[in-house]
């Protein structure tokens, strides 16, 4: 028995599309019960009647199910609801774990009873990662974020490429990307269009709710540049580029809506951790945001900063053979989505923090090629991010 968690029971459950095996077994190992059932009302209360046999209070017992994309969501949330502790673990943990234990034969039955042994030998570690329910919708709000800035991304390099054919001119007088030219570019998307409209219909277009970054004469230099232009003039073109723009205001209107609900839902800690990472240079509200949400818990309860590292998938890869015993590529087989913002705090902390930059062109000139020094540079971040969220201290230039 787990004295310390409490833990005397470990649930595996495998999950398909319409169905999942449930197993759980004691402290010493021995099933309790197993069932295949379906992933319904019907099921779930099954599995909670099983689990009431049992005998014992919620919190003695922990559930582990593998990450299916979307199909472990409702039966996570519906077990989180009732008070069990619930996590999700990574597949290739348990396809790791199955080749240490040298299994030859696969079903789902013995996948749930993997799953639920995994979950006995690993409980001091996995009892700290554990979810709710609340926490995944912030995660998954974030991640839809993140998602939308990658749909931006490609929209913007799509609109440059149709300007250089409409009105190539354009990029060189204005940002093409602020709200009144998009207005503009939205119901005149070329030079041949802005040279048949008339000059007042495009300054009301432009100057009203620019907060005074477009006057009268961006609309001279717009008109003049359209006078001149070498931009072609083409029907199909416009119209994919009205489309284009059209989505990409959409997409901006959906990305403020996500960014002011996660504020709204970063409280307590996230707020206090959120201020501690952005007195560095370099470091900014949304990503500081991302990257705790990411790490999903509280900082102090890894037990050092190589814990977040591995979790990112930023650690190298051991080779080992005879006598060889070195270090390769990273391992990327953690949390993607926090390896990303840990590479991208890097190369910002890099661009506008001097003890970072210095560090990074040390690596360089020691003959790292880019890739690895801002991979080093990224470990000694995170080393000093976590000693920063451990202490509850503020960067200084003394850290180290």
């Amino acid at each position: 028995m787990d004295e310390r968690k409490g833990f005397r029971w470990f649930l595996g459950i495998d999950i398909s599309k319409e169905t999942f095996d449930a197993c759980c077994i004691s402290g010493q190992g021995e099933k309790q019960f197993s069932i295949s059932t379906s992933m319904d009302r019907k099921g779930f209360e099954e599995l909670i009647k099983q689990l009431a046999s049992l005998s014992v209070p919620q919190e003695a017992v922990l559930v582990g199910m593998e990450s299916t994309a979307c199909y472990h969501v409702n039966l996570f949330s519906f077990l989180i609801s009732l008070g069990y502790t619930v996590i999700v673990i990574n597949p290739l943990l348990i396809s790791n774990f199955v080749k240490l234990q040298l299994r030859k034969t696969k079903t789902d039955k013995k996948d749930a009873y993997v799953i639920a042994q995994f979950l006995l030998l690993n409980r001091d570690s996995l009892g700290r990662t554990a979810g709710s329910s609340d926490f995944s919708d912030v995660r998954d709000l974030s991640r839809q974020r993140e998602s939308l800035v990658d749909q931006m991304t490609s929209n913007k390099i799509e609109i440059k490429r149709l300007l250089t054919m409409t009105f190539p001119e354009l990029e060189h007088i204005a940002c093409i990307f602020t709200k009144s030219m998009l207005r503009l570019l939205c119901q005149y998307p070329s030079a041949a269009s802005i040279r048949q409209a008339k000059r007042s219909k495009i300054a009301r277009i432009l100057i009203p709710g620019s907060y005074g970054k477009q006057t009268d004469a961006s609309v001279e230099r717009i008109l003049k540049a359209a006078e001149t232009s070498i931009g072609t003039a083409s029907s199909a073109k416009e119209i994919i580029l009205k489309q284009k723009v059209s989505l990409l205001m959409q997409l901006e209107q959906h990305l403020q809506e996500l960014t002011d609900i996660l504020t709204e839902q970063c409280k307590g800690n996230i707020r206090r951790d959120m201020d501690i990472l952005t007195s560095m240079r370099g470091i900014g509200k949304k990503t500081a945001m991302n990257f705790l949400i990411e790490v999903g818990r509280d900082v102090k309860e890894f037990e050092s900063h190589k814990k977040v590292i591995a979790m990112a998938g930023l650690d190298p890869a051991l080779y080992q053979s005879g006598k060889i015993d070195r270090k390769g590529k990273i391992t990327k087989r953690g949390n993607r989505h926090l390896r990303r913002v840990i590479w991208l705090m890097t190369t910002r902390v890099i661009q506008f923090n001097a003890r970072f930059k210095q560090y990074y062109l040390k690596r360089i000139q020691d003959g790292l090629p880019y890739k690895m020094a801002v991979l080093a540079t990224a470990h000694k971040l995170v080393r000093i991010m976590f000693a920063m969220l451990t202490n509850e201290t503020q960067f200084n230039e003394s850290m180290n």
